[in-house]
């Protein structure tokens, strides 16, 4: 039998998430020259993963990845296989014999705790499922954040806790004009929430924003930025971290922050802080978080090796919200080694390792649920690259004998009652959300449950 990747045999690849990662993976197949045939297996009824739930809905800039996904989908060769989860409706055996190599684009749905005490009162949420709330994930649509407080904190400095502060600290007519949900859109018009707190462990110069997100915190209509200049001070290993080209990004940011520490209060309603080097420690109240409890901490270590060392000193902040943004990791899926302290699918070159560190033929990984939550949404393109070059470099040990590919997937996914959303459903949902939203002059009102989105397809199209 010919090795696969031929028009008798063609390379039948099964991806399973459809993100970016899935994406720029199915792409790189497509390009490789073989003849293949990608399945792109996904939980929800929607494509695009980060890009539509992860995205903040005021940076439609980020969004423009979507139409390139839109191409490939379209393209020949691409199935989209909506609806389904794996490990539930089919299981990973089941997929290992119906294709030559299938690839886990899962990404990192869950979130790492912070392992304090009271991590777990009313009041205290994870940046996730604020994020997925607000732009309308299925899994967070009924979830409720109590904006009546005044303070709020939010505990990590990426680009994930700046979208938090920004989307807590925004005005209405800032918003209403994006694709954020309505419902998220009418709870924020209510909040009472006027000052916003967001804190990182290390200093200044190892913050994780982009420049272009941290800006942003300085030109909101009705927040102000405050920054006290005593914590822009820097160790000599963080000064000698910005005369190496990786500390770049850090040495913007540290120009930005000093604007904002000069800059005069103009009299908004709403204040963003920016703090630094402060591990919290515990979160406090009786049925509610009343305020949070942090260590004072200094850096240690040689440049770009620096980490937070606790001094002993305690500092309270009253607060009545708390948000932990501190990073992500994946969930398992049976069937499947799992790396629970480091939230991946354990892999070598890009190959799913067993325990025993050997790699299990035909199951690959790319993204972060392969090297963790690292990077933008762009870095996933070259690290999906070199998973597809690992896949076709194992082409000759491949099994040789043709796969069914979806066609195998289809009679035991309708006995087992799972209704299958093809893309041109997808297509049908997409242009329902573009017109829901057009009287709002919104770019697109979503479907926030998956019941909703099934009612606006008829009897299976494909």
């Amino acid at each position: 039998m010919s090795v696969p990747g031929t028009e008798q045999n063609p390379l039948r690849v099964a991806i399973v998430g459809a993100g970016p990662s899935g994406f720029y993976a199915a792409e790189a197949l497509f390009k490789s020259g073989q003849v293949v045939r990608v399945d792109m297996i996904e939980r929800l009824p929607a494509p695009f993963g980060l890009v539509r739930y992860g995205v903040a809905p005021d940076h439609p800039k980020l969004k423009e990845a979507i139409p390139v996904y839109d191409r490939i989908a379209r393209g020949s060769g691409f199935c989209f296989v909506g609806n389904v989860t794996v490990g539930r409706d089919v299981s990973v055996e089941e997929l290992r014999a119906a294709y030559h190599a299938v690839v886990f684009t899962c990404g990192a749905e869950s979130d790492r705790r912070l392992g304090i005490p009271g991590e777990d009162l009313a009041g205290s949420y994870t940046a996730t499922e604020f994020v997925g709330w607000y732009n309308g994930h299925p899994d967070y649509r009924d979830r409720e954040f109590d904006l009546d407080q005044e303070a709020a904190v939010i505990i990590g400095q990426g680009n994930v806790a700046a979208d938090v502060c920004r989307i807590l600290a925004k005005t209405v007519d800032e918003l209403k004009h994006t694709d954020i949900t309505e419902y998220a859109l009418e709870a924020l018009s209510r909040s009472r929430v006027r000052e916003i707190h967001v804190i990182g462990r290390r200093g200044p110069a190892q913050a994780k924003f982009t420049a272009k997100e941290l800006r942003e915190l300085g030109e909101l209509e009705d927040a102000d930025p405050v920054v006290d200049p005593a914590e822009l001070e820097l160790n000599p290993e963080s000064l000698a971290e910005f005369e190496d080209r990786r500390g770049a990004g850090a040495k913007k940011n540290l120009e930005i922050l000093r604007g904002f520490a000069a800059r005069p209060p103009a009299g908004r309603s709403r204040r963003t802080y920016l703090r630094f080097l402060l591990s919290p420690v515990e979160i406090q109240g009786e049925s509610h978080v009343q305020r949070v409890v942090f260590e004072r901490n200094r850096l240690s270590g040689a440049p770009f090796e620096q980490s937070a060392r606790g001094t002993g000193e305690r500092v309270e902040l009253d607060a009545g919200l708390v948000f932990r943004s501190i990073g992500y990791k994946g969930v398992p899926i049976p069937g499947l080694p799992f790396d629970p302290r480091q939230g991946i699918f354990p892999t070598l070159d890009s190959r799913i390792v067993d325990p025993d560190g050997r790699a299990i033929p035909g199951l690959y990984a790319a993204g972060w649920i392969k090297r963790g939550p690292t990077g933008i949404i762009g870095t996933n393109k070259p690290d999906s690259v070199a998973t597809v070059a690992s896949i076709l470099a194992d082409l000759p040990s491949l099994d040789s004998a043709p796969k069914p590919g979806v066609e195998a997937l289809t009679g035991l996914l309708t006995t087992r009652g799972a209704r299958v959303v093809c893309y041109e459903d997808w297509l049908a949902i997409d242009q329902e959300e573009v017109s829901r939203g057009a009287p709002k002059e919104k770019p697109r009102e979503k479907f926030t449950t998956v019941v909703e989105m099934l009612g606006v397809l008829g009897s299976p199209r494909c």
